[in-house]
């Protein structure tokens, strides 16, 4: 079982010190989360019976990019994910060459974790057409793929016509594609073409068999199996060792885990900030990965 930190909603100065504490503790990626920026949203968050988003207009979004390479920089094995970037919401060269950046500063220590994304508001402000997002995505990632190898590429297809042209610098190793999302259109598109599957919200145990059941159903008309698919699941029950074995055994290859959010009371009255997330980062380390 491989344990990935969530970073979502850590301020920025705290990547650093979050990387080198999750490669000292025996974590395995660092996930970092993709916004463009904060509106008046006219989207509606899916994840909340609201509507709102969880967050605020302060909440700090670095580019993940910048990001991953900072941490590169101050790590020297754990990896690091993007949970998930929105490429659609991009142009293809932007994002062909933010990848391609980070995964040789990282030393091929990158996972491109990638959606369609929700918020209809950011693609209307790059410019980008929301409504064609999963079919542009289908086109992008095998595009990307071919420029991330070197060497001159041409690619004429119904959303990118370019080339010959080529970018550098390129990684050493292909990048690992992981899908993110748990829509039937996700789960196709992670059978179809992903190294791996990054769930999107916390799953109940009786969720997470349900959607295991789904993506291997599609994994099966695309002749594979979960053996074929790295699932990254955030599971929602109490952290033990015992579940996370029992659930590697179903097929589930990681979790994602954000261990200041179980913060025990006594942790909140010593810590605060950074400090809070280090001594629970720790705590979760001693008590579930060390016993795995």
């Amino acid at each position: 079982m491989e344990f990935w930190l969530g970073a979502a909603f850590v301020e920025t100065h705290e990547f650093g010190p979050l990387a080198e504490a999750a490669e000292r503790l025996g974590y395995d990626v660092v996930a970092v989360s993709d916004h463009i920026f904060y509106t008046d949203y006219q989207a509606s968050y899916p994840y909340s019976a609201t509507g709102a988003p969880p967050y605020k207009p302060g909440t700090h979004w670095p580019d993940v990019w910048v990001t991953i390479g900072a941490m590169a920089a101050v790590t020297r094995r754990v990896r690091f994910a993007t949970n998930v970037y929105v490429a659609p919401a991009r142009d293809l060269f932007t994002v062909a060459k933010a990848v391609s950046t980070a995964a040789v500063l990282s030393r091929d220590r990158t996972i491109f974790g990638v959606g369609v994304g929700w918020c209809e508001d950011e693609f209307r402000q790059t410019g980008q057409d929301f409504r064609t997002r999963g079919r542009r995505l289908d086109e992008m990632i095998p595009a990307l793929q071919e420029l991330w190898k070197g060497g001159t590429v041409e690619h004429h297809g119904a959303a990118y016509d370019f080339g010959p042209l080529s970018i550098a610098p390129v990684p050493a190793r292909p990048v690992p594609v992981y899908i993110g999302g748990d829509s039937d259109a996700a789960l196709r598109r992670a059978a179809r073409v992903g190294d791996g599957w990054i769930g999107n919200r916390i799953y109940r145990e009786d969720a997470l068999a349900e959607l295991l059941d789904r993506l291997s159903g599609f994994l099966a008309e695309e002749g594979r199996t979960l053996d074929d698919l790295k699932v990254i699941a955030p599971i929602g029950a109490m952290p033990s060792a015992d579940l996370y074995r029992k659930w590697a055994d179903r097929g589930v290859h990681g979790t994602m885990a954000a261990p200041w959010w179980l913060a025990t009371d006594e942790e909140r009255r010593r810590y605060e900030g950074l400090d809070l997330k280090l001594a629970t980062m720790e705590r979760f380390a001693a008590e579930v990965i060390g016993e795995m």
